[in-house]
């Protein structure tokens, strides 16, 4: 069954050339389910699997919200043993979307609340639109951000703004999202699918294969000490001659032509 066959949960799938488009759908507020989470980590796994894709753009539904996280309906019970599957779940999802190989792109159209936010945080890049508000307010109503918030939200902001924004529950706009480095890019209404379009076809232009050594190589920045992630870096380098593209790449340049990705 190919990508285009197949369904997944609150999500609408759509390819166009070496990009994945994938739109939040669950009206009103696109918010997430259990099963919606299982069909994003299902998602992302299938397009790992194919090896012609290279980027991801995620975006909402709607205009008013990228997602507004998790449906508080669910928690209303006290249930420990869903709030536990619920908290899997949303990891499972997000660092799926995290350890993506290609580049991946959040085209945040609104609102992006909770569990929102940390989908678009488990993304490489951000663009904002320049009406969105982002948030992490779990602790306003007794909770606390448990997919990835907590970590990822401090790496890129530092410790100060995020305890401002999950401490004191503070809303951000777009152009202090952008200052505190908490996207990389803010445009006007309606137009951060098309900008994070463009950034996934100027992704196209790098070798797939460098492209995901290198967000592997980042990304373990967070655990490995200096010294060790520079010896991965040159292990990472070396590997790299074992692939097409690095051939490929070389004989390009020499040539004075484009590439021709092979993704192998």
């Amino acid at each position: 069954m190919s990508l285009a066959e197949k369904s997944y949960t609150g999500l609408k799938l759509e390819i166009d050339g070496h990009t994945a488009i994938v739109t939040l759908s669950n009206p009103p507020a696109n918010t997430w389910t259990r099963d919606s989470l299982a069909a994003l980590r299902d998602l992302v796994r299938d397009l790992d699997a194919q090896r012609e894709v290279y980027a991801l753009v995620i975006t909402g539904e709607g205009e008013k919200f990228f997602s507004a996280g998790a449906d508080l309906k669910q928690f209303a019970s006290g249930d420990k043993a869903l709030a536990r599957d619920a908290a899997r779940r949303f990891g499972e999802a997000f660092e799926t979307l995290s350890a993506f190989r290609g580049v991946s792109i959040a085209a945040i159209n609104g609102y992006a609340m909770g569990g929102g936010l940390e989908c678009a945080l488990a993304c490489d890049l951000r663009i904002v639109e320049e009406q969105a508000q982002l948030a992490l307010p779990e602790a306003t109503v007794g909770l606390l951000p448990c997919a990835g918030g907590t970590q990822n939200l401090t790496r890129l902001v530092g410790e100060g703004w995020a305890k401002r924004m999950m401490l004191l529950g503070e809303r951000v706009d777009a152009a202090t999202a952008l200052r505190i480095g908490l996207v990389e890019d803010v445009v006007g209404k309606g137009e951060s699918k098309a900008r994070a379009l463009a950034w996934a076809k100027t992704a196209e232009k790098q070798s797939p294969t460098s492209v995901a050594a290198c967000k592997a190589l980042v990304q373990a920045t967070r655990s490995q000490s200096h010294a060790t992630a520079l010896v991965s870096e040159r292990e990472a380098f070396v590997d790299l001659f074992d692939s097409a593209d690095q051939v490929e790449g070389v004989a390009a340049f020499l040539e004075k032509r484009a590439p021709q990705w092979k993704n192998a």
